[in-house]
């Protein structure tokens, strides 16, 4: 069963660091098939760890940018580089969590995802006014 708070926590949250237009693009994707995962990914991820006390979505962003290109999932590396942009980590801060990877994770691993950063910060840039 649904907890409503965590549900409305976790999409406010989701919103904030992802974005209106990828939340709703997701949604908007759910079908029957995969809208019990939206919502759990909603509740779990969003609502349970991110909307958390006790570390700031900066601090969250990096640790997940790191544990994802640790892990190998570029397509996430990528969204997640995009969202520092709403949580204000800085291209500063993505190059010393991908540092950090390289040490603990393995350099193939930070190399891949220093090319995937540094694309989506240069199209940030090259949006940017």
């Amino acid at each position: 069963m649904a907890d409503t708070k965590l549900r409305e926590d976790g999409m406010m949250t989701r919103r904030a660091v992802l974005g209106d237009a990828h939340v709703d693009k997701a949604m908007a994707r759910a079908t029957a098939f995969d809208a019990d995962f939206q919502n759990f990914i909603t509740e779990s991820a969003w609502g349970s760890v991110w909307s958390r006390p006790g570390l700031s979505k900066r601090e969250r962003s990096m640790i997940t940018l790191a544990l994802l290109a640790a892990l190998g999932h570029d397509e996430e590396v990528a969204m997640h580089v995009r969202a520092t942009a709403n949580t204000g980590a800085s291209p500063n801060d993505i190059k010393e969590a991908l540092l950090h990877v390289a040490v603990y994770a393995g350099v193939p691993a930070a190399n891949r995802a220093f090319r995937i950063a540094k694309e989506e910060l240069a199209k940030r840039q090259e949006a940017a006014p």
